[in-house]
């Protein structure tokens, strides 16, 4: 467990140290050597590495293991409605508890008018929910990925002609959140898992694609939402 949280930490420092030397050097070069700004970014960039360096371990420790062993024990059931019922309801809480889906309806919440935060989130988990669903027929039905994504995408071009403005814009940011760093992990390991084990279903060519495949149903019940409301 101990080098798995230094493997991590290793990984964060990496990814991080580079943006918070760049906003330094913009704070310094265009605010001033101001402590009173210096000091609470400082002290946030540290607790952002530690809280994604120990967010990370819990991903690698607790939500992959978790997600291909629910993946492989679905079809043991020997009921496709099971495993859609199964893999809609993951879907749809992983994506309530997404943080991005949390940041996008707030900012959301701040200047719109008429539109509850709730609604937002509620209507990107179905539309994930709904997708991830469909992710699991494909691959209990061998359906090349190419005709969903023709469809699925089909059907944004020609909603996005009815439309509101304001929520088309966010329609597609919506698409985009669920692609954090909760959701992907359940999602991919899910189906990596239920691939696994129904026969003939190769891990790499099924198990993957389920992530952009699931991101146009939120794109999709984010234009609805604003269609009828």
């Amino acid at each position: 467990m101990n080098q798995v949280f230094k493997e991590n930490m290793l990984e964060v420092m990496q990814a991080t140290l580079p943006i918070i030397v760049t906003v330094l050097l913009f704070i310094l070069f265009f605010v001033g050597p101001d402590l009173e700004l210096i000091l609470p970014f400082l002290s946030g960039a540290v607790m952002v590495i530690l809280g994604m360096g120990l967010f990370l371990m819990g991903v690698k420790l607790g939500m992959l293991p978790m997600g291909e062993s629910i993946g492989s024990e679905l079809p043991k059931h020997g009921s496709l409605l099971f495993i859609i019922v199964i893999t809609f309801l993951l879907a749809f809480l992983v994506t309530i508890a997404e943080p991005d889906v949390r940041v996008l309806s707030s900012m959301f919440a701040m200047v719109s008018e008429g539109v509850s935060r709730i609604a937002l989130i509620i209507s990107i988990a179905l539309g994930l929910g709904v997708f991830v669903a469909i992710s699991m027929l494909r691959i209990a039905y061998g359906i090349p990925i190419k005709y969903l994504f023709t469809v699925g995408y089909l059907f944004v071009i020609i909603l996005s002609f009815f439309t509101p403005p304001e929520f088309l814009a966010i329609s597609f940011d919506a698409g985009g959140v669920t692609t954090g760093p909760l959701a992907v992990p359940v999602i991919l390991a899910l189906g990596i898992g239920i691939a696994s084990m129904l026969g003939g279903k190769s891990q790499l060519s099924d198990g993957f694609g389920l992530i952009g495949l699931a991101s146009i149903g939120p794109i999709i019940t984010v234009m609805l939402m604003g269609v009828f409301i």
